[in-house]
């Protein structure tokens, strides 16, 4: 990158900007990505640090990685953390405290895996594989479908993860509808075969996320803000689609935005590939022309593969990120996330923008176990 690139670099991602009572110093988010290192479910000291170094490199916003939700089929391992109970929302608390002492602000992500649990894994080894249909995503048996009660259960602990975020001093929070994890399983016509009000239709496979939306709306405060991550591919099933058309997409992201979120961070395995056949935008740029609400994009920013390559073996080399820049110069849409770029250096951005891009690292997956 050059001196001419990071001046450009400075004058598109440092701009400033705001939802709810979210104020941003820039564009700029650390994308949320599981690590496991939360022994029990519990973040300690060196989770807090983790993300305290981020803040610290001078990232806008921190999504926090998966947090499981308090019910008994939510998580699929104990070193997975999780957002209820004494001890864990203690963790958290201390996490939140060390951003902000950083200068950072940073929003949890509340998730229940749904369908992708292993039969007998932690937490809860007891607890039954549940899911909209009980259909697996993948070759694996079929589990439970979920009963009325089993929903109406769900929602409530978004709503109480949502509540306990803004108790403990977070700036905002997130919900998991992507990658096939339970939200997701509904939207997507595959794994959703229920013939009650929450399933048939675009809309009513939307009902429950937008449910789950709305509980957590009436949990906090109104200007708290709520964003919700979506996708169309699944970690078995890279092609698949909750919206086949921009109509479809428009569907669920009205019914969403209705509901109380405020800005959709879509995600994609490449941020520069298009949704739809007629148009250069991507996911994202979809979901802010149809909701008209604020939108993140995310995927394989600053580096020349996508992450399952990574885990594949397949280093990735560092490149620039003009493209990137091109995008939000339009206002395609509004904020950036960054993955495996700032889990491999938390000084990335700091690095972009003052041309030190030749101190840049590239991420590889032995990185994983010794990330801090």
């Amino acid at each position: 990158m050059s001196a001419q690139s990071a001046e450009r670099a400075r004058d598109i991602l440092l701009r400033p900007f705001a939802l709810g009572s979210l104020a941003l110093p820039n564009r700029v988010v650390m994308a949320p990505m599981t690590r496991e290192c939360s022994p029990d479910g519990v973040p300690g000291n060196d989770v807090a640090q983790y993300y305290a170094r981020r803040a610290a490199g001078g990232v806008g916003l921190i999504i926090t990685e998966g947090t499981y939700v308090g019910h008994a089929s939510a998580g699929t391992s104990a070193r997975v953390p999780r957002f209820h109970g004494d001890e864990a929302l203690a963790g958290w608390s201390a996490v939140a405290d060390e951003v902000h002492r950083a200068g950072g602000r940073i929003v949890p992500q509340l998730w229940h895996v749904g369908m992708d649990r292993a039969a007998g894994a932690p937490p809860v080894p007891g607890a039954p594989r549940i899911g909209p249909s009980g259909t697996p995503l993948d070759d694996s048996p079929p589990g439970t479908s979920m009963t009325r009660t089993d929903i109406d259960d769900v929602i409530g602990a978004f709503a109480a993860g949502a509540s306990a975020a803004e108790a403990l001093g977070f700036d905002g929070v997130e919900i998991h509808g992507a990658h096939g994890y339970l939200i997701d399983q509904f939207l997507w016509a595959h794994t959703n075969r229920r013939t009650d009000a929450y399933g048939g239709d675009t809309a009513s496979r939307t009902r429950f996320a937008a449910d789950v939306v709305r509980a957590c709306r009436e949990a906090v405060s109104e200007d708290f803000p709520i964003l919700f991550r979506m996708s169309q591919w699944k970690m078995h099933h890279y092609q698949a689609k909750i919206a086949e058309t921009p109509q479809e997409l428009e569907i669920i992201l009205g019914l969403l935005a209705d509901a109380g979120v405020d800005a959709f961070h879509c995600s994609t395995r490449r941020f520069h590939l298009t949704e739809f056949e007629g148009s250069g935008l991507n996911l994202a740029g979809w979901a802010k022309k149809l909701s008209g609400k604020p939108a993140i994009s995310v995927g394989s920013v600053g580096l020349d593969n996508e992450f399952l390559q990574v885990f594949q073996g397949q280093q990735g080399s560092v490149t620039g990120i003009d493209g990137l820049l091109d995008r939000m110069e339009r206002d395609e849409f509004d904020l950036a996330a960054v993955g495996r770029a700032l889990l491999g250096d938390p000084d990335w951005l700091a690095k972009v923008l003052s041309d030190r891009s030749d101190e840049l690292k590239p991420f590889h997956v032995g990185l994983l176990g010794t990330l801090h």
